[in-house]
């Protein structure tokens, strides 16, 4: 095999991935207890990498992610709600705290982060269900998400297949 075609060994989670999860945390903790998003960062920034690390060290979260995730979730928290309420099986209230809060960094990103592709904002949804959500919560979210973006981003799933 040649050598430029091999493929390097994994170095654990993207930065942006890290920031995705601890932000999830975060926003778990808000949903749960409160807090405050000056306090809440300062909190998800020295937050203990606990199984978040690479082969080589830990992997630090991307602050600017990590920073707008939060803020945008803290901020439009009612409006995210609003958007995901129409794709839902039951009230948002009767949501587990982990899935919700996966919902709204995923709701989040599609609505507001349009340069992170609809697949991906999904797909990060999902991969964070799967290792903190209920046994099939990774599907709930992956339905709801799917269906949200659906009505965010049309234009670009039409691109997508090919449409438009």
């Amino acid at each position: 095999m040649n050598p430029s075609t091999q493929r390097k060994p994994s170095k654990g989670p993207s930065p942006r991935r890290v920031a995705r999860e601890r932000a999830m945390r975060v926003v778990y903790q808000w949903l749960v207890a409160g807090g405050d998003y000056a306090s809440l960062l300062v909190q998800a920034e020295n937050a203990e990498p606990e199984e978040i690390e690479a082969g080589d060290g830990t992997v630090k979260p991307h602050a600017g992610l990590l920073g707008e995730l939060l803020a945008g979730v803290l901020r439009h928290a009612d409006a995210l709600d609003e958007a995901l309420t129409p794709h839902l099986d039951r009230p948002v209230a009767e949501l587990s705290p982990i899935e919700h809060a996966i919902l709204l960094i995923g709701a989040y990103e599609l609505g507001h982060s349009l340069n992170v592709p609809y697949k991906v904002c999904i797909n990060e949804a999902v991969e964070l269900g799967k290792r903190y959500g209920g046994t099939d919560g990774h599907k709930f979210i992956n339905g709801v998400l799917d269906k949200l973006a659906q009505a965010t981003r049309q234009v670009e799933i039409e691109a997508a297949r090919g449409g438009a």
